[in-house]
């Protein structure tokens, strides 16, 4: 455009003096004139460019600032996606958690009131001393005292043994979602040589006892199926068998009720 104006110029100054309008101080005062446009007008389209440039420049850097911000965006969206993915997860862990709760605590009170009634039910015999009742976490247990119900050596049912052994039948009837073992104990004597040939040791003893009060429960009502005999000879004791007192708290019947789930699931453990 400045080519253009400069080359108009020329053509109409040489026009004037051609015509003789004008005198050569006068074309050279239009000439610088027109210079002086000529300089303001490139002055001002350098300004402007550099303006575009910077503009340029600005607009770069926003749209490289907006591409950022779509990243963030992005991210952002992810992050608040799986924070609403673990918060569900951490929800439907709660739910199971209360759920559980409810179960352990419905037990507890089960297990509660299954030992008040089995305490209430042989309060008198527990009061003589002729028994006591335990309570575990996932069993009870009915302790015999050995004494009452065998003669020293024997694995025979004396008379008052098997009158209290009918009302432990009783009131363990009503425990159907229970398996009953029934475990001998004894101290640590030798039985003695005049009894060695039916019992050779405690072992044979202990569970002879065990079996012979299974047999006792089951004739008094008590199904076969739910119960289950074993011996423990001198092998599990409750005390030191160094006093009298001790091998007497240790010369035992212990009839433990176990939860029929967790006996399954001890038999799948086993295998």
């Amino acid at each position: 455009m400045m080519r253009h104006l400069r080359i108009g110029v020329v053509v109409l100054a040489a026009a004037f003096i051609a015509s003789g309008c004008v005198s050569s101080g006068t074309f050279k005062k239009m000439e610088a004139g027109k210079n002086q446009e000529i300089a303001a007008l490139q002055q001002e389209k350098a300004l402007l460019e550099q303006k575009k440039s910077s503009l340029d420049q600005q607009n770069a850097e926003l749209k490289q600032q907006v591409s950022s911000l779509d990243q963030q965006k992005a991210t952002l969206e992810k992050q608040k996606a799986e924070l609403e993915q673990e918060k569900a997860a951490a929800q439907q862990q709660v739910g199971s958690l209360e759920q559980e709760k409810a179960a352990l605590l419905a037990n507890s009170q089960q297990r509660q009131k299954q030992y008040e009634e089995l305490v209430q039910g042989l309060a008198k015999e527990v009061e003589k001393g002729q028994l006591q009742v335990r309570q575990y976490q996932n069993m009870l247990a009915v302790d015999l005292a050995e004494q009452i119900f065998f003669d020293s050596g024997r694995a025979a049912l004396k008379a008052g043994g098997k009158e209290v052994l009918k009302k432990v039948a009783e009131a363990l009837k009503g425990y159907e979602n229970k398996i009953i073992r029934v475990v001998g104990h004894t101290d640590n004597v030798p039985v003695a040589k005049s009894l060695q040939g039916t019992f050779p040791s405690n072992w044979e003893l202990s569970v002879a006892r065990a079996t012979n009060v299974v047999r006792f429960l089951q004739i008094s009502g008590i199904p076969p199926e739910r119960m289950v005999p074993s011996g423990r000879g001198e092998y599990d004791p409750v005390a030191p068998n160094d006093t009298p007192e001790g091998r007497q708290k240790n010369r035992r019947i212990e009839i433990m009720l176990i939860d029929k789930n967790l006996v399954s699931e001890m038999s799948r453990t086993s295998n």
